[in-house]
């Protein structure tokens, strides 16, 4: 068993682990913090007793300092999947969503009836303007030929 020891420049962070990547994995390290400089292994008589007391263990102290070590509190595992009422929140917002959808279908049908509406209705109109106007212009030019 080998004792490392991190920081974060406010707390040192000490764990007694068989290699590297088990103290890293312990740490939560994401990176080698060994590979940059970040963390250590060390052989001070007071890190090693307290750290063996306890492997696998993160314990910690203010930064730089001869203080006690205390370990970390434990981490709740995540669940493993999405809770109760979050599968009820997705369901809730899905159902709202689907009835949205059906109001706007529903309401643009309604606007696509009445545009069919307002088009044959428009058509009728223009026929029989377009009628009379042609009836209205032969009737000028009879008129005006009786002029000459």
């Amino acid at each position: 068993m080998k004792v490392f020891v991190t920081s974060d420049g406010l707390t040192d962070y000490v764990v007694a682990a068989s290699s590297r990547p088990k103290a890293l994995a312990a740490w939560g390290a994401h990176q080698d913090l060994f590979k940059t400089g970040g963390a250590r292994e060390t052989d001070d008589p007071a890190l090693v007793k307290a750290a063996t007391a306890q492997p696998g263990e993160v314990l910690r102290r203010p930064a730089d300092s001869k203080g006690a070590l205390a370990a970390l509190p434990k981490r709740k595992p995540k669940p493993k999947g999405p809770s109760k009422s979050a599968l009820r929140k997705v369901a809730a917002l899905e159902s709202r969503l689907t009835a949205l959808r059906t109001r706007r279908d529903e309401a643009l049908l309604e606007i696509e009836i009445a545009r069919a509406g307002l088009d044959a209705r428009e058509a009728k109109t223009r026929e029989r303007f377009e009628a009379d106007e042609s009836k209205l212009a032969v009737a000028l030019r009879d008129a005006r030929s009786t002029l000459d």
